[in-house]
């Protein structure tokens, strides 16, 4: 199940929060290893590997090919153990793997957070869009802000792409714009923990002091090309879990003229899993209102479908290609830029839009 390899660490490349990448050299098992891989190490699991540190290692996604976590992963230094680190909490994520961290929880007793989130039952009609990919994140946080600069904007994680918060070179940039980061299930390293999306919602609301919060899955969604077989079906729990909190669930579907994939043209089968199979609660079901004739008519008749429950909303949204292109993070999704796929980016972007204009 798990390509090891041992590798020597040559030099460090690029560091942002949470994450080291490294230059490696690989010692040869099989015919066709690679002599030398590009790394990423974890300093708060591993430590910080040094050029001659010599690391375990594991080459899965290399192995696999995968494009957004094409590095092999640095498992140990084992010759330069870590300090070890005292952590408060006693809360297990990535529970019974060999890398099992032990993270404090935003609302368990040892917390500073506790008195307020105790008691924390509700989000008091907090605006929450959700959409499956982490990467509309960067975009729908553009269109609120773009609408209401002063908003508090928190981020909760999902634990349907990578676990670690750290992974996320696109929250790395955005974090001067977030009031913070919450991980969620089998997540971790945001800048609260919780359980569930439930007391992620909360530890938003009542312990970032957000008002409004997006929901996405990490970087690196899961998918087998079936209807059902989508990491980021799990985007309809969170439509649930908002409603059940007094939340206002806002919903961001994937829309987009530029995948070649039938299945992801207009409105994706994956949305309209999430939405309208696995979403029991209402939403808002938003679209941009000044799309292309060509792609409106689709998109509204297979969004219309879905309601009731939800309810369609038409957001104007071409102003709003300005603020995605200031952002401080690269758009991308796929492998396609905010020029390549305008429609996506614009899209999640309404979705801010409208949520912010329902913050109290």
């Amino acid at each position: 199940m798990i390509r090891w390899r041992w590798g020597t660490v040559v030099d460090t490349r690029r560091e942002w929060h949470g994450s080291l990448e490294l230059d490696v050299t690989v010692e040869a098992r099989r015919p066709g290893d690679p002599a030398s891989v590009r790394a990423l190490a974890y300093p708060a699991l591993v430590g910080a590997p040094r050029a001659g540190d010599r690391v375990l290692l594991n080459l899965n996604a290399l192995a696999l090919g995968l494009g957004t976590g094409g590095y092999a992963l640095v498992v140990a230094v084992p010759d330069r153990l870590p300090d070890d680190v005292d952590v408060p909490g006693h809360v297990v994520k990535a529970r019974y793997t060999p890398l099992q961290a032990i993270v404090l929880a935003a609302d368990e007793e040892a917390s500073p957070l506790r008195g307020a989130l105790a008691g924390a039952v509700d989000l008091g009609g907090m605006p929450v869009v959700v959409a499956d990919l982490h990467s509309a994140l960067p975009a729908v946080l553009a269109g609120a802000l773009a609408q209401r600069p002063g908003l508090r904007v928190a981020y909760v994680m999902t634990d349907g792409g990578a676990l670690p918060a750290w992974f996320s070179r696109t929250l790395d940039g955005l974090r001067p714009l977030l009031a913070g980061t919450v991980t969620t299930g089998q997540s971790f390293g945001g800048d609260l923990e919780s359980t569930n999306v439930h007391s992620g919602l909360l530890a938003a609301r009542h312990g970032l002091r957000a008002d409004l919060a997006i929901v996405t899955q990490g970087p690196g969604n899961l998918g087998t090309g079936t209807s059902w077989g989508f990491s980021g079906v799990a985007a309809g729990e969170a439509v649930n879990a908002v409603h059940a909190l007094g939340g206002r669930p806002v919903a961001a579907p994937r829309i987009s003229d530029a995948d070649p994939r039938p299945r992801h043209n207009g409105v994706s089968h994956h949305s309209l899993t999430a939405f309208g199979r696995v979403a029991l609660a209402p939403a808002d079901l938003v679209m941009p209102s000044d799309l292309s004739p060509a792609l409106a008519g689709p998109v509204r008749a297979a969004l219309s479908a879905l309601c009731p429950p939800h309810t369609l909303v038409e957001v104007p949204s071409a102003d709003l290609a300005g603020p995605l292109g200031e952002l401080p993070v690269k758009l991308s999704t796929m492998g396609r830029d905010l020029s390549a796929d305008t429609a996506y980016f614009l899209s999640a972007a309404a979705a801010g839009r409208h949520a912010a204009t329902l913050a109290v």
